[in-house]
């Protein structure tokens, strides 16, 4: 897919404003489209949309599913005007602050609400409601029906990981598995409730960004959670030991400085993916591809080539370099698909081999001044030197703000900085929005957190920590119009 030079702003859900503790998909995601518009921006991207857990540090790169939603991410107001919740019901928790996610407060107070609103859709939905519920369980039964299972088997055993469930349903057999949706059809039900909510909101606000001619950017992690839907209902897809579990975990070797990472995610059986057309990973791009406009890969690498730590040990150094699918896979989605709008996150572990697949296919691969040596001549993560198939960023969903990182830049780095950018370090983060957007690349990213120039206490994620991260949220004042003008005129005055 050929990109157009344009430009956006990457703002996760959770962090819109909403009266009710979490970002969601109602007034609060509407301002914020409003927001780009008079910005003049064309993209707004956003992380995973599948549903997190609190075992996971809510984070939506560990999630239960691939293909399902996040109720957390649901818009109340919209079930109160449908007449499924009371005024009353709709009052915010004790203690929700406008700036930051509560999710011990948010997550029970939105469960409970949303558990009422489908009682309520049981006893007395309207015809148009209860044909369209219907037609969804229908449409996406491919995935719902497993992961309605999953969460509510995952409910039942108190929240404890599927390889600890009872054998029967542990291992998917198909008798214990119907016998447990009709045990826990209402369950069930109510699951899927939340997702068909989720995907009618969903649509509807793609459908006012587009509308404005704003497209909207996801997020593909390559991986996916072990305790998940997704492994429990296709282990097929995944390498597994005879026990049902992973044979070896994802993550990354150790490079110079440091230990390298374990993730801990499974990896996927690619040899018998390929044989089976890559069936698993098509069902999931074509619903990912029904939401959203353009995708972000994270994790790039692993299609070109994935290391593999044995399971049982500690040290990432303990794993190897296997081969991923490569151009085989990307050539089958794109038949089945049709063009791939992909962007390629290809940060790090850069050899030949992966540069040649990502630009194979024409994928635009990322570009991060944090990642920058200011003082060394031609540095790639300069914005000058941002090729055309880039996508620059001021900074990501895993870096600091660009003034949090400035701070605590050495004096020498930060005087080159000062050289590089033509700054004296006043409005820094303006300086470096201008340089990326002025930069080659056909993408250009800011975040709100550098739009609105604020420090490393507005960080939305720190990697490796397991506290306080995916909890920063915009307030409707910050979100002022004079930053939304400022932009337009540099959008206007470089990309135009």
């Amino acid at each position: 897919m050929r990109f157009d030079r344009q430009s956006g702003v990457f703002l996760h859900v959770t962090s819109l404003p909403s009266r009710h503790g979490i970002g969601d998909l109602g007034d609060g995601a509407v301002r914020f489209l409003e927001f780009l518009d008079r910005a003049d921006q064309s993209l707004w991207q956003v992380c995973p949309l599948g549903p997190t857990t609190a075992a996971a540090g809510h984070s939506p790169y560990q999630t239960l599913s691939g293909f399902a939603g996040d109720p957390l991410l649901i818009d109340l107001d919209d079930l109160g005007e449908r007449g499924y919740l009371t005024d009353d019901e709709l009052v915010p928790p004790d203690g929700v602050t406008a700036g930051e996610t509560d999710y011990e407060t948010v997550r029970p107070f939105k469960h409970d609400r949303l558990r009422t609103a489908f009682e309520r859709f049981q006893a007395s939905p309207t015809e148009g409601d209860r044909a369209a519920f219907e037609q969804f369980r229908e449409r996406e039964a491919a995935w719902l029906e497993a992961y309605t299972t999953f969460v509510a088997l995952r409910d039942r055993h108190d929240g404890a990981a599927w390889t600890d469930w009872p054998a029967p349903v542990r291992d998917h057999e198909s008798e214990a598995v119907a016998d447990v949706r009709e045990e826990l059809a209402d369950e069930i039900a109510f699951r899927a409730f939340c997702q068909w909510v989720f995907d009618q909101q969903w649509r509807r606000l793609h459908e006012a960004a587009t509308d404005r001619g704003i497209d909207l950017v996801g997020d593909l992690p390559i991986y996916v959670a072990f305790d998940s839907a997704d492994v429990w209902a296709a282990p097929e897809a995944f390498l597994l030991d005879e026990s049902g579990s992973p044979a070896a975990v994802a993550g990354v070797p150790p490079n110079p400085g440091d230990d390298g990472q374990r993730w801990g995610n499974p990896l996927y059986d690619w040899d018998r993916l390929a044989d089976r057309g890559y069936d698993w990973w098509l069902g999931r791009l074509r619903r990912l591809f029904e939401l959203v406009d353009v995708t972000r890969i994270d994790h790039f690498k692993g299609f070109d080539e994935f290391w593999a730590i044995p399971a049982d040990a500690d040290s990432p150094a303990a794993g190897e370099w296997r081969e991923g699918p490569g151009g085989d896979f990307f050539e089958t989605v794109e038949a089945e698909l049709g063009e791939l709008p992909f962007l390629a996150e290809d940060l790090g572990f850069l050899d030949p081999s992966t540069v040649a697949l990502r630009e194979r296919f024409g994928f635009p691969g990322m570009r991060v001044p944090q990642y920058a040596d200011w003082c060394s001549e031609g540095d790639r993560s300069q914005p000058m030197h941002y090729p055309e198939d880039s996508v620059g960023y001021t900074s990501t969903h895993d870096t600091d703000t660009f003034a949090g990182y400035y701070a605590d830049l050495p004096e020498r780095q930060r005087d080159c900085l000062h050289y590089n950018l033509g700054a004296d370090g006043h409005e820094i983060e303006w300086d470096v929005i201008e340089a990326v957007w002025n930069a080659d690349s056909a993408v250009a990213i800011t975040t709100v957190q550098d739009l609105l120039g604020l420090g490393s206490e507005a960080r939305f994620n720190t990697p490796g920590t397991a506290e306080g991260n995916w909890r920063w949220r915009v307030t409707d004042d910050q979100l002022d119009g004079t930053v939304a003008d400022r932009l337009a005129r540099i959008t206007d005055a470089t990309l135009r």
